[in-house]
């Protein structure tokens, strides 16, 4: 294992960040490779626990000379985002100097090679600079994996339509419960960025159907436990061991996924009518029909009237909902995975 920290400049002089990234060298040409980033959205830790617990995993596999293709990790990928502090909070997900997401605008090139990015300039801001040194280093892996979490949620993937259900035997390894599909825009998200040269390219040379990219949510931002972490990492050595980066057959256990996979035009964005407390009456995993009741919205405590149901818009399955019991009118609290479109229809990014 080779163990380098790469060098980002911050906005201002006398400011800097490091990312440490480890490379596991593989021991075959053919063998396809992967990288596995987590962090990306800096509060968002279930990730790196689980990258934590993978690397032990991963250097004993090196040690008995089973690391087939080469393996690129980086536990925390955004060193920016983790430094701000608002108020005594950690706003990791958007970068305060530009008001800008740090998983969207990141450049969508013509093809896998480094040469195609945009030439590097000095008057760009340092969350543009972090974007490109993520696409240089995931670029030309077979397996790119990014990982996330949600508010409170079941674990599951978002994945190209493209690349499913070749990507399977992937959600099955990983033990996620539930799979959105999207095609078309999303931002240029990570996810977009990493699957965008090879959509260019003739089918034939494309591979898609042995190319793995996924945004892996992984339950609630809350789930950061050392039970989770275990589990998590033994799901990333399975899908590693699965499609041959790693040797090990007793891991490797091709399987189909049986959980639900849905369009992402399917899924429902539960969003709050006014204002006021929430009181859930749904949980996610669980599956609900059209007029259940999923929620209430205490608006104006005290009042005969003050509270109002929230009904389930068609039957579907519960797959996150907010941490917080309180929001403004319009503010998301439940995604359900409908089982038709939705009058709502999103497409490529459900939210900011």
């Amino acid at each position: 294992m080779k163990k380098t920290i790469e060098k980002l400049a911050g906005d201002t002089e006398g400011v800097s960040y490091e990312l440490t990234v480890f490379r596991f060298k593989g021991t075959s040409k053919t063998a396809p490779t992967a990288y596995i980033q987590a962090a990306l959205h800096a509060g968002e830790l279930p990730g790196v626990v689980a990258v934590h617990a993978l690397m032990p995993l991963l250097r004993k596999a090196e040690a008995e000379g089973r690391i087939l293709g080469d393996i690129t990790v980086v536990p925390a990928a955004n060193p920016v985002g983790r430094a701000q502090y608002f108020f005594g909070e950690l706003e990791g997900r958007f970068h305060l100097g530009t008001r800008t997401n740090f998983n969207r605008d990141f450049p969508l090139i013509d093809r896998p090679d480094a040469g195609a990015l945009p030439p590097a300039d000095e008057a760009m801001t340092t969350d543009v600079r972090l974007k490109h040194l993520l696409v240089r280093l995931s670029m030309g892996h077979d397996i790119v994996l990014d990982l996330h979490c949600d508010f409170e949620a079941v674990p599951y993937l978002y994945v190209p339509a493209q690349l499913w259900p070749a990507m399977q035997d992937c959600a099955a390894a990983m033990g996620v419960e539930a799979v959105i599909l999207w095609e078309g825009a999303s931002g240029a998200a990570f996810e977009e960025a990493s699957i965008h040269p090879y959509l260019q390219m003739p089918p034939e040379k494309a591979g898609l159907d042995k190319r793995v990219v996924t945004t892996v949510e992984y339950r609630g931002i809350g789930d950061v436990y050392e039970k989770y972490a275990k589990s998590d990492a033994m799901g990333l050595y399975r899908l590693l061991a699965t499609r041959g980066v790693i040797s090990d057959e007793k891991t490797a256990r091709p399987r189909k996924f049986t959980g639900p996979t849905v369009p992402i035009d399917h899924v429902e964005m539960i969003d709050m009518p006014r204002s006021g407390a929430i009181l859930f009456h749904v949980e996610p995993g669980q599956r609900v029909r059209k007029g259940a009741k999923v929620a209430t919205i205490v608006h104006t405590p005290g009042e005969p009237d003050g509270a109002l149901d929230i009904l389930a818009p068609q039957s579907g399955y519960v797959l996150t909902r907010v941490w917080q019991r309180w929001g403004r009118a319009g503010d998301n609290m439940i995604k359900l995975l409908g089982e038709r479109r939705s009058n709502d229809a999103r497409q490529g990014a459900l939210e900011d």
